[in-house]
């Protein structure tokens, strides 16, 4: 990572809001960001929803009968729009103090940090940050999950799943599929996947659990995680 270069980074809802908010992770995680911005650099940072996203859309299926996946998707967006409110307001006077809600659309900050939340249906917050790295000219997204690496299957539910360091846009596509559910459980959600090709961005996925890892990766040192380009 160079200096004065923008970092975009994908904050999973896993990691601020596992069940309820990780004001520990939240502190920790502020002070590797904060430590990093010393070095001279900037980040735009994007919170996904994560569970608390899931279970407001569970909840709202088993109320409503008929509910549309749009419907769906604004639900989501909203978490997304929380979590990202709270990372903003912890940064204090380090952040632009308006959340990025259109990834459609460059916002001109002098502050050191950006954080945005999801932008509009047919999508999860991993297309917005894409769009936020072509935006801000980087060529990588750093996904930060509650998973060490990708893997062929869920390993939360298949203890065989194996682990996938290093993989091709046209391989991971062909292993996740290319339609778009709210709220799947997927490590990059299809239409973003299929933008970053597009775009020939690089994701490297880190678990945000392990900041000691995801410092190593910030000063070019060794990481465990998995990479897609």
């Amino acid at each position: 990572m160079k200096k004065d270069e923008v970092i975009v980074m994908s904050v999973g809802g896993s990691l601020l809001v596992p069940n309820e908010v990780d004001s520990l992770f939240l502190r920790d995680f502020l002070r590797l960001i904060q430590a990093e911005i010393k070095k001279g650099r900037r980040f735009v940072l994007i919170t996904g929803g994560g569970k608390v996203c899931r279970q407001y859309q569970s909840a709202l299926q088993e109320v409503v009968n008929t509910v549309s996946i749009t419907e769906l998707d604004w639900l989501g967006i909203a978490v997304t729009h929380l979590n990202a409110r709270l990372v903003q307001l912890a940064f204090g006077k380090l952040a632009h103090p308006m959340i990025v809600t259109d990834a459609s659309k460059r916002t001109n900050f002098k502050e050191k940090v950006l954080v945005a939340g999801g932008w509009k249906p047919g999508r999860s917050t991993d297309d917005d940050a894409i769009r936020l790295a072509k935006i801000y000219g980087a060529k990588t997204v750093i996904n930060l999950s509650n998973v060490d690496y990708i893997y062929d299957r869920d390993p939360r539910t298949h203890s065989d799943a194996k682990k996938i360091e290093r993989l091709n846009w046209v391989q991971y596509r062909k292993m996740f599929g290319s339609k778009w559910v709210p709220g799947a459980h997927v490590p990059f959600d299809p239409i973003a996947s299929k933008l970053a090709q597009q775009n020939k961005a690089t994701v490297v996925f880190l678990n945000g659990a392990n900041l000691a890892n995801v410092k190593s990766y910030l000063d070019g040192g060794p990481f465990v995680g998995s990479v897609i380009e």
